[in-house]
């Protein structure tokens, strides 16, 4: 008798959430433009469409379950907000690119909100002046390819994307989108943290790309600025921290590259291969299989005041040929590389001998990447040797900074986070980092190798 009871009573409780929800569309479709529409915790029925300007506010985070069909919220007018919600079960369909909200119109609000077992999270299409803040979206549990975009920009201009985690989709992606603001994000476990296309004039920074198989990748676009942000342990089949291609005027600045695979990959940029049209100033690449990775006709690129500390390969080239065309110094200042041998004998603070990558190893593996799978094996540390002894078989430099800095340049990351634990992930792999950095400004020895390079991931949260 009392399982009876219970059950009727659950029973009841769930038609009465479901009444609530069919009057959910009515309530909006009875609104008058401009109005609050406040939603009592509960579970509302998805599949809504809002054609007016509204505000869909949510009080505790009552629930709209798309029941697994469809778009969950479509939103076809401009100045409608969507804030406090939960948003759930839209449909599976690549086809059709089911979405958690759907924006197709300008200046809309989605604010604080939580999207789970949705195929694409929220997707912007000609919606520009909109602003994406505080929303935690995952996607379906499926195969990295069925995902959708749990963020998706096309065409959508002027908007801002600040302080949301995005975990376990497949891309944040942004398409023919210009003068977008890119804050204080989190993008982990992911396939590409953040992937741009034709997009101009896009700003990133104070992020944290972590765990993602590319952090960032920036394609067929001018005039970004990256600042501040941390891409941590981005390890995929690329695995680049930062890839770009034939991307013209950027800045990249004060960043922390660590525990990647290739900490940057540069190929075509930039674009125009104008001297100084492209800067990394202010940059840690710590603990990365290659710090950068330049392709032979890379030209323009100023990398200048950065600290390269215990990568692998400091720097790589990607086929034959030098890199020349790029500055490794300017006014005199060039940067800080861990495996500096030289010394400073009138103090200034600026190696009195150059800093040059012709380690014979090194070209080997440039021309061969399947010769990785010697590193730190006897075969390894014999061909150091032989390059070392006999200077006949040294290679050509890949590349030389005439101003090798002999203390780590300061960083400047303040990267904050969107949710609560970011913080301590981060500051355990910036601990280590620092720790490098300070045993670097006594003047003592680093390993220019680490043979337990798991440690890097373990402490910042990433697959090992």
């Amino acid at each position: 008798m009392r399982r009876r009871l219970i059950a009727i009573f659950l029973l009841s409780v769930a038609v009465a959430a479901s009444a609530d929800a069919g009057d959910l569309q009515a309530r909006i479709d009875a609104a008058a433009p401009g109005d609050t529409i406040l939603l009592s915790p509960g579970i509302y029925a998805g599949g809504i469409t809002i054609n007016k300007p509204l505000r869909l506010v949510g009080k505790d985070y009552p629930v709209i379950d798309g029941n697994g069909c469809g778009d969950v919220i479509i939103i076809r007018s401009p100045d409608c907000e969507v804030r406090g919600l939960v948003i759930k079960r839209s449909g599976d369909s690549l086809d059709f690119e089911n979405a958690g909200v759907r924006v197709l119109a300008n200046r809309a609000t989605i604010e604080n909100n939580r999207f789970d077992d949705v195929l694409f999270g929220i997707d912007l299409k000609n919606a520009s002046d909109c602003r994406v803040a505080g929303n935690h979206i995952t996607s379906k549990a499926l195969d990295i390819a069925r995902r959708g975009d749990a963020l998706r920009l096309f065409r959508s201009n002027n908007c801002l994307i600040e302080r949301n985690v995005v975990e376990n989709g497949r891309d944040v992606l942004l398409w023919y989108s210009n003068k977008v603001t890119v804050r204080g994000n989190v993008s982990r476990h992911n396939r590409y943290g953040f992937h741009m296309m034709y997009a101009n004039d896009v700003t990133l920074e104070d992020n944290r790309l972590e765990g993602n198989s590319v952090g960032i990748y920036l394609m067929y676009g001018k005039g970004f600025g990256l600042r501040r942000n941390l891409l941590l342990n981005n390890r995929g089949p690329s695995g680049y921290g930062l890839g770009m291609k034939e991307v013209d005027a950027f800045a990249v600045e004060d960043n922390v590259f660590a525990g990647n695979r290739v900490g940057v990959y540069l190929d075509g940029s930039p674009y125009t291969r104008k001297p100084g049209s492209a800067a990394f100033t202010g940059n840690t690449f710590a603990c990365n299989d290659i710090g950068m990775t330049l392709l032979p006709a890379v030209r323009g690129n100023r990398i200048t005041g950065n600290n390269f500390i215990d990568n692998i390969e400091q720097i790589a080239v990607q086929g034959r040929g030098a890199i020349d065309g790029n500055d490794f110094a300017v006014a005199g200042r060039g940067n800080f590389w861990a495996d500096y041998g030289g010394y400073d004998a009138d103090h200034d603070g600026i190696g009195d001998q150059p800093y040059r990558a012709r380690k014979l190893f090194e070209s080997l593996i440039d021309r061969e990447p399947k010769l990785r799978l010697m590193l730190f094996s006897p075969a390894h540390d014999a061909i150091e040797f032989i390059g070392r002894a006999m200077p006949a078989v040294q290679p050509e430099a890949k590349f030389a900074d005439p101003s090798p800095l002999m203390h780590p340049v300061p960083m400047q990351v303040a990267a904050s986070s969107a949710d609560g634990d970011g913080l301590l992930l981060s500051s355990s792999i910036l601990l280590l980092i620092a720790s490098g950095i300070v045993i670097a400004a006594f003047g003592l020895p680093i390993r220019s190798r680490l043979r337990n390079r798991s440690l890097v991931p373990q402490l910042a949260g990433g697959p090992a």
